[in-house]
């Protein structure tokens, strides 16, 4: 609104608090969720659930609700969003908003979740046909002051502000959302000189480039201000006017009267509003633990999981679970027993952690037909009758997660071989989009009950404890054995009729132990180059530092965007690109649009890429070193992601920086097991393009791929009307190549636009020249839509099914990220089974060999090994063979391979 008026700040300390009083919490839902995704967009790529829903949004939103609520303590509370575009205000001035571009697809698809998570904080939502969020804050506010409540609106809109009042404050929020600033009247009154009454009369004179509406001409804040201090108010103005001194400000607010009071009126929020709600029907009682829980999970909000663990110890009502008889197994009862398995077993090892590479092996449950035997000493599987049962490649095993198991087994030196049925691995491919951890969620996700989850039993968070009582624990054990052993049959039958045997016995079964031989393996880290690397990092920060205090002419705190503002922008006089309402931005995207034009300027971005590096990978990658080997030993999660593909944790080894030189410096520390031995890699080129080509049978596509031309370069020549590659620049290939890879993740005008710097009408032009250059790629996403909305699912090439319940959904928010997913899944859910069944070939083909190499990691399209420097030669020829032969396609699959003494030195 004045944003030429310097703004202060406060803590949300500052919401002033009356005891024993009723308090309305309003929030101004649309206004905060823009806020929250703008304040986050330049992570939008980071905020990505494992489903492919942005949720950079509903992060910030939930960052609000927690800090507001902690702050207010609210007794009442309601989130109110517009219904449309249409209001009594567009009746009146059909311009009105006229100047906002459209919502971002990437927003849009967050706005029905933001909804959930709304109902799992118990909080209402409220809309109202033909009227604005601020016309029923308003409405209640008025309401709810002469009922003796006291209020506090949350909104990212100043407009709001000429609602306080004694009783209300209006919290403005500030650095997207998680700091606000209080505005009482007498907040109001010191910053613009003005009470909140008069806002509205100010927006007359003014008007509002935000909202659109223009204010009389040649009036700017100062004149208006200085208006309304002698007049009082538009009305006081116009029945004044003649005291004004001839002027052609004067004349203008002659021509302009009608357009005055016009926008006046727009201005001024209802608080009369046919608003249906009850103050009563707006009472809080709190969060429902579960359903936000439930949320978090789905949304893979991590940070907000461990805060509620934090402070919510599992308390969830007794169920009545079956009890089981079972022998507790010690030296004497193993010898006593007979262990011979006519039709296989059922077994689940228990740890007491997630990181089951270190963590502690706290009890086992083994079943042979209607006998089950436990105990908390897992060394006992030493014992030469256990150990030949679970190593035995004849007897079938049946358990929860194969991988884990066969890890932690391998800590006591036994080798699991035979896996038939694993629970954790079948579920996920009946539904990826509806899978846990932990076994007895899961089983409940199956209709089977009679399992209570490890939360009730052990607790989470800082309660989480493994019973002493011997009743309680090993009790759990028998419902978690029993619950695989009831299972097992009724959802094999489902993987039968779904056609996923295959995918289940060929792929995932086998992969598993793949990834648990590989992340056994280890790959060994220099320790003391990346120590050496971490100081040098700090001296490097130290050295761009002092360059940017030379260049700036005095030292500022360089990661406070507002003081860097004022160096950029006022002291330096370089262009704004883009200003919020706290001030100058200084985005990462505003940085780059600069670049050139100042040397502080890259310097500025050179030291938030070394100090990111330093922070996350230096100090990050330190604390994962084993003492044992000097390796880390990185989990793949294989029932995370929908789309199948691999992810990686403690530590993320996928995520290593590579596009910067001294991100991608950090792959130096990657070393082979000893001398004599060097790094080997292989990967995938342009995988998902050629599988895209593939499913599409787009001609031109395919054409180029089987020319061995530059996939980038060709699309920029056909986008930009090019005749030869050499007249490709890098920049139109970087766009081109932005545009191929955007296509396949079903990328909207507004993300495209986002990622290559340029205007969404551009991009949306880009989109619509490259469907006229790749007419197959258009057909295709038509039909794998049509496909979707009739079988309410999509497949990968290897089967690998993804539901989409919201593909028919009246929501168009829903029902187009729905769309979207379904194009995508198909592509990049068939380039990861390919590598998948690359893996598996090549764990084969090394035994088969009899080589001494290791595959070591898997790293989206690309195979890291290590071995001797005499096998390097036979790996050149093997492992592209291997991976070529993984699956026929219509176009051929292009690997490529190096070596050298470190991983950095493969590329």
């Amino acid at each position: 609104m004045f944003g030429r008026i310097k703004q202060g700040r406060q803590s949300l300390k500052g919401v002033r608090k009356m005891n024993n009083k009723k308090k309305l919490l309003l929030i101004d839902g649309n206004s905060v969720a823009f806020r929250a995704f703008f304040a986050l967009h330049q992570s939008l790529e980071r905020f990505v659930n494992h489903s492919g829903l942005h949720t950079n949004a509903i992060y910030g939103f939930n960052t609000m609700l927690d800090n507001i609520i902690e702050k207010t303590a609210p007794t009442h509370a309601l989130v109110a969003f517009d219904a449309g575009k249409q209001t009594f205000r567009t009746a009146k001035f059909s311009d009105y908003k006229g100047g906002r571009s459209k919502t971002p697809t990437e927003l849009s698809e967050q706005l029905p979740y933001l909804q959930k998570l709304l109902t799992a904080y118990g909080m209402k939502s409220y809309e109202l046909k033909e009227y604005e969020a601020d016309d029923i804050i308003g409405t209640l506010a008025k309401r709810a002051e002469e009922d003796g409540f006291e209020v506090v609106i949350v909104t990212g809109d100043r407009d709001l502000t000429q609602l306080a009042t004694p009783k209300t404050t209006v919290a403005v929020t500030q650095k997207g959302v998680s700091e606000v600033e209080n505005y009482t009247p007498e907040h109001v009154l010191e910053k613009y000189g003005i009470t909140p009454a008069q806002i509205v009369d100010m927006k007359g004179l003014v008007g509002d480039s935000s909202d659109n509406y223009p204010g009389v001409a040649k009036v700017g804040e100062k004149t208006a201000l200085k208006l309304l201090k002698q007049f009082g108010s538009l009305e006081a103005l116009y029945e004044n006017l003649d005291q004004l001194k001839p002027s052609k400000m004067k004349e203008h607010l002659e021509e302009d009267r009608e357009t005055a009071f016009l926008c006046k009126d727009l201005a001024r929020i209802r608080q009369n509003a046919p608003v249906s709600l009850e103050l009563a029907e707006l009472a809080w009682a709190g969060e429902n633990d579960e359903q936000l829980t439930s949320f978090y999970e789905e949304m893979d909000f991590k940070s907000f999981l461990r805060k509620r663990a934090a402070k919510n110890p599992a308390e969830q009502p007794e169920r009545s679970i079956k009890k089981f008889a079972y022998t507790v197994l010690d030296e004497q009862t193993i010898t006593k027993s007979n262990f011979q398995a006519q039709q296989g077993i059922s077994f689940y090892l228990e740890m007491s952690g997630a990181n089951y590479h270190q963590a502690p092996l706290v009890g086992f449950v083994l079943v042979l037909g209607a006998q089950y035997f436990v105990s908390r000493d897992c060394k006992l599987l030493q014992h030469p009758k256990l150990r030949q049962l679970l190593a035995d490649p004849k007897v079938k095993v049946d358990l929860f997660d194969g991988k884990r198991t066969f890890v932690g087994l391998a800590r006591l030196g036994i080798n699991l071989t035979a896996i038939d049925f694993d629970l954790l691995l079948v579920s996920y491919l009946l539904n990826t989009s509806e899978n846990s951890n932990d076994l007895g969620k899961l089983a409940q996700l199956h209709g089977y009950e009679d399992v209570r989850s490890d939360e009730e039993i052990y607790g989470k968070g800082a309660k989480y404890q493994i019973p002493t009582d011997d009743k309680i624990f090993f009790g759990h054990l028998c419902s978690k054995a029993h619950a695989i052993t009831t299972l097992k049959a009724p959802l094999l039958l489902k993987l039968k009729e779904n056609q996923q045997e295959e995918l289940y016995l060929k792929m995932e079964r086998p992969l598993s132990l793949v990834l648990g031989a590989m992340e056994l393996a280890g790959i060994k880290v220099d320790q003391a180059r990346l120590e050496q690397m971490g100081s040098e990092f700090k001296e490097r920060i130290k050295e761009v530092e002092l360059e940017i205090y030379n260049e700036a002419g005095e030292e500022f705190n360089l990661n406070s965007p507002k003081q860097l503002g004022v160096i950029l922008f006022e002291k330096l006089k370089l262009p704004v690109i883009k200003k919020t309402k706290t001030g100058y931005s200084t985005a990462v995207g505003v940085l780059e649009q600069l670049r050139g034009m100042a040397p502080i300027v890259d310097n500025i971005l050179k030291y938030r890429q070394i100090a990111k590096i330093q922070s996350t990978y230096v100090e990050g990658l330190l604390k994962y070193i084993s003492p044992k080997d000097s390796k880390v030993h990185t989990r793949y999660t294989q029932t995370l992601t929908a789309t199948g593909r691999l992810s990686s944790v403690d530590p993320n080894l996928q995520n290593i920086p590579i596009r910067l030189p001294e991100g991608k410096k950090i792959r130096q520390v990657f070393v082979p097991r000893k001398a004599g031995w060097e790094i080997f890699s292989s990967d995938y080129s342009q995988i998902e393009l050629r599988v895209l080509a593939h499913i599409s049978h787009d001609e031109n596509m395919q054409t180029a791929f089987k020319a061995g031309a530059d996939i980038h370069a060709n699309t920029a020549m056909q986008i930009f009307g090019l005749d030869a590659p050499t007249q490709v620049t890098p920049n139109m290939r970087r766009q081109a190549k932005a545009v191929n890879f955007g296509i396949v993740y079903g990328i909207s005008d507004y993300g495209l636009a986002q990622n290559i710097g340029i205007t969404r009408k551009q991009a949306k032009a880009f989109i619509e020249r490259y469907f006229e250059i790749f007419p197959g790629v258009h057909e295709y996403m038509k039909r794998i839509v049509e496909q979707a909305h009739a079988k309410g699912y999509v497949e990968t090439l290897f089967k690998r099914r993804r539901y989409l319940p919201d593909i028919k959904s009246k929501n168009y928010n829903l029902r187009s990220f729905s769309e979207r997913t379904a194009m995508n899944t198909p592509i990049q859910g068939s380039a990861a089974d390919i590598i998948k069944v690359a893996m598996i070939n090549m764990q084969k083909m090394l035994q088969q060999e009899k080589l001494q190499a290791v595959m070591l990691l898997q790293v989206h399209d690309e195979l890291i090994f290590e071995a001797p420097d005499d096998e390097i030669e036979r790996l050149e020829k093997l492992v592209p063979q291997v991976m070529d032969q993984a699956v026929s396609l219509e176009v051929p699959l292009k690997v490529e391979s190096s070596h050298g003494s470190t991983w950095f030195d493969t590329k």
